[in-house]
């Protein structure tokens, strides 16, 4: 048995076979791709800069010529590459040239004439530094001149670009309806038989040579290894992901929306990993020439495609589990559409395969216009089938009583923009502007795909950050747990980022529909980068990657600066001797520290200059003029608050009459204050600094009762002291060490007055304790019968006639 050669290992290949869908640059796009090195020079660099743009401007020139060599839209790959790199030197030569100039500025002016000259050594330097910056000059000038000379190129390019594409559109030939169209395709049909003949004897030949002995075996086992993939690696694929979505996924959307996105992928991996097995059991040995290779290569793509629009379609659809249903259709609706996605493939395949045999054969200008002609009218008849059997599955659920989903606004866009382009594939064709119908059909495809993906992207984004930042959810708790967040906090980051992520997806969506119109996803990238780019804010340069590593820098010093007070606060001073008040002080200070040291991080990620910062200062500096004054003081008096912690967390505090409670909690510009009926009072920092504020807890934690009890004048004094004695050591909150005291306070005509005094624990107690020993009191009181005021007393008293002819006048006392 003859041993096989040595092959490279083949999963990279089929791998790289997949992700590779779209042509990349030829060679000569390539080389030179990025001339600078680590090693090069400024001057080097502008050199191969230089060079690179010259042969960019003469294969354009070629290509105008004579309608041959590289693609204009490589030519202005390449164009916006130089543009873009000699951006980027001219940015990093001025720093160079700034300091070079605070040199010069730090030597001072040269001499006037008549002065006496200056030393040798310094002349010297001055004439070292007047050269160098003469040169760094020049080469931030040449740069410079690159940039324009490079973005007036791309729009060159860009014009000519749409020209060719308004042109090709815009083409008319013979109407298929008319004899002219029909001679011609009689006159070429011979010699487009014999390119056709020619191919397909290259294609049997190197079958032929697979199909040897060095080469039958590893064909055989791609080919078995193909057909078991395509037989049962489907089902396979799904069942597992149904296997470990039930145990890793919570029930709900976010399981629905996975599996379709599992479904999807699982077909096109299977057909195009079965394509790509064929592919390399027919080239094992290199048996294919460049074109062929090139040829199988481009039909790998083609099955991709076809395998992900089917796969998409299905899993969108799923006509057989309406639990799994994406789109808001019907079951009737879903399974008179069930074969449409894999019949849309199959014309994308059928399109993808065609345009590659036109392009290796070198098909005639009859035989192309046919071809394109019929699979204009294939795809849009196809489409349109698909929009009737639609149409007739609403009437149908309509007539059965089904009650469907009101169609959202979209539905009903892209089912008219649909037929729109069914309508005028048919009228095109017939007008004899069969490029237009074949570009409009072959858009209608790809629109429809990136719409289906798009539309599944948008459910999982949603369904995603819904369940992950659920505040009911596992992940949710942690976050929770760990950032001490809010439930609300979540919801509304689930919200914004649900927002943020969809928009990002419609804009790439958008970008990927541009493609066939001259404007792909790569130029639109770059041309966003070029609008957001080289806008200045004083002297601070706004770029867009600078920002985006600035806010990076910005979040992830926050998250570090979070998980470390919650490391100090949890775990490491609880385990010391401070109290908690001085624990929470550490942390808010090191919150505040740490706040101020990311804030500068990111300033210097953003490259803000001192000057920058200085001139935003002083803006600072006005506006707390103009209006924070009032900020600024209750900042800096929390600060004085968590240094000199004249109160502090847990101290028990009184402002006035109706503010007075326990402190939970100081606050870069307020303090909050816990009242007894469990309500909160936000105080200003500033009024517990210029303030008189009485703090019951800041050298004693015990708590005082007092009681003023009045009396009437003609009771038993020392019997009601004992008395009150005995309801004061009676209660078990009061402390024996200062002892309860009971004194006469005051003594007037009507009454005398017992002051009674106890100290508790802490002055939280107070008022339940007060309470209690006045129950206790009143209560004994009553029991010796003490009464707590004297009653009073009604006298009558009758006056006798003060005349003869007066009556009688009562008079009444009390």
């Amino acid at each position: 048995m003859p041993t096989l050669p040595r092959r490279p290992p083949a999963l990279p290949a089929i791998l790289l076979a997949l992700l590779l869908i779209f042509g990349t640059a030829p060679a000569w796009a390539r080389a030179d791709a990025d001339p600078t090195t680590p090693a090069a020079t400024p001057a080097q660099t502008l050199q191969q800069l230089g060079d690179q743009l010259d042969a960019v401007k003469a294969a354009l020139k070629n290509a105008q010529k004579d309608k041959t060599g590289a693609p204009l839209a490589d030519l202005r790959t390449s164009a916006m590459q130089v543009q873009d790199q000699a951006r980027q030197l001219a940015d990093s030569l001025a720093p160079q040239m700034t300091a070079l100039q605070a040199q010069i500025t730090v030597l001072g002016p040269p001499p006037a004439k008549g002065a006496p000259p200056e030393a040798p050594e310094v002349a010297a330097q001055r004439r070292q530094l007047d050269k160098a910056q003469a040169s760094l000059n020049a080469q931030i000038v040449q740069a410079k001149s690159l940039n324009l000379d490079a973005l007036q190129l791309v729009a060159q390019i860009t014009g000519l670009r749409n020209d060719q594409f308004q042109a090709r559109l815009a083409a008319r030939t013979d109407t298929p309806l008319g004899h002219a169209f029909w001679v011609d395709q009689a006159h070429a049909l011979p010699n487009d038989l014999a390119r056709f003949r020619r191919l397909a004897a290259r294609w049997a030949e190197a079958w032929g040579d697979a199909w040897q002995p060095p080469n039958r075996q590893p064909l055989l086992l791609c080919l078995a290894a193909a057909a078991l993939l395509l037989a049962g690696g489907r089902p396979v694929l799904q069942r597992l992901w149904r296997f470990v979505a039930t145990r890793r996924l919570p029930d709900g959307r976010l399981r629905r929306s996975a599996t379709a996105l599992a479904m999807a992928l699982s077909t096109t991996l299977v057909i195009g990993l079965a394509a790509q097995l064929v592919r390399l059991g027919i080239d094992w040995n290199d048996t294919l020439d460049a074109d062929l290779d090139a040829m199988a290569a481009s039909a790998v793509r083609a099955f991709c495609f076809a395998a992900l629009m089917a796969g998409l379609g299905s899993a969108l659809l799923s006509a057989r589990r309406a639990s799994w249903r994406l789109l808001p259709l019907s079951d009737i609706a879903a399974r008179r559409l069930r074969q449409f996605p894999w019949l849309l493939g199959g014309v994308a395949l059928l399109v993808g395969l065609t345009e590659r045999v036109i392009r290796s054969i070198g098909s005639s200008l009859p035989a192309t216009v046919l071809l394109h002609a019929l699979l204009a009218l294939l795809v849009s008849a196809l489409i349109g089938m698909l929009l009737v059997h639609l149409r007739r599955a609403r009437r149908e659920a309509d007539a059965t009583g089904d009650i469907q989903a009101r169609r959202p606004l979209w539905v009903g866009l892209l089912s008219f923009t649909a037929a729109t382009g069914v309508a005028l594939c048919w009228l095109a064709v017939c007008l004899g502007f069969v490029a237009l119908a074949f570009f409009v059909a072959v858009q209608m495809l790809w629109t429809g795909l990136v719409a289906a993906g798009l539309y599944l992207l948008l459910q999982l984004v949603r369904d995603l950050f819904e369940t992950l930042l659920s505040p009911q959810g596992r992940s949710g708790a942690h976050l929770q747990a760990g950032f001490d967040l809010a439930p609300g906090t979540l919801e509304q980051a689930a919200t914004v980022l649900t927002g943020i992520t969809r928009v990002l997806l419609a804009l790439a969506a958008l970008a990927l529909v541009l493609v066939p119109f001259n404007a792909g996803p790569t130029e639109l990238a770059q041309r966003a980068l070029q609008l957001f780019s080289g806008h200045t804010l004083g002297q601070l340069t706004i770029d867009p990657g600078t920002v985006l590593g600035a806010i990076a820098v910005f979040v992830l010093g926050l998250v570090a600066l979070r998980m470390l007070k919650r490391w100090l606060g949890e775990q490491l001073l609880p385990k010391t001797a401070m109290d908690p008040g001085m624990r929470d002080s550490l942390v808010t200070l090191l919150g505040y520290l740490g706040g101020v040291l990311v804030f500068a991080l990111a300033l210097a990620a953003l490259n803000v200059s001192l000057q920058s910062i200085a001139w935003i200062a002083s803006a600072l500096s006005v506006g707390i003029g103009f209006g924070l004054q009032a900020v600024v003081q209750n900042f800096i008096s929390g600060l004085i608050l968590l240094v000199e912690r004249p109160v502090k967390v847990g101290d028990w505090v009184s402002l006035s009459s109706e503010v007075e409670g326990d402190i939970r909690r100081i606050n870069v510009r307020a303090t909050e204050i816990q009242l007894w009926d469990r309500s909160t009072v936000i105080v200003p920092n500033s009024q517990l600094i210029t303030q008189n504020v009485r703090n019951v807890t800041h050298a004693s934690a015990q708590g005082r009762v007092r009681i003023l009890l009045p009396m009437p004048l003609d009771t038993d004094a020392a019997r009601a002291r004992q008395l009150m004695l005995d309801a004061l050591k009676a209660h078990p909150s009061t402390l024996g060490t200062p002892p309860p005291v009971v004194r006469l306070d005051n003594v007037n005509a009507s009454s005398m007055t017992f002051s009674i005094t106890s100290y508790v624990r802490s002055p939280r107690d107070v008022g339940a304790v007060k309470s209690d020993i006045l129950f206790d009191i009143l209560a004994r009181l009553r029991e010796a019968q003490l009464p707590l005021s004297t009653p009073q007393s009604m006298v009558v008293r009758t006056l006798g006639p003060l005349g003869e002819d007066s009556p009688a006048v009562p008079f009444q006392a009390s």
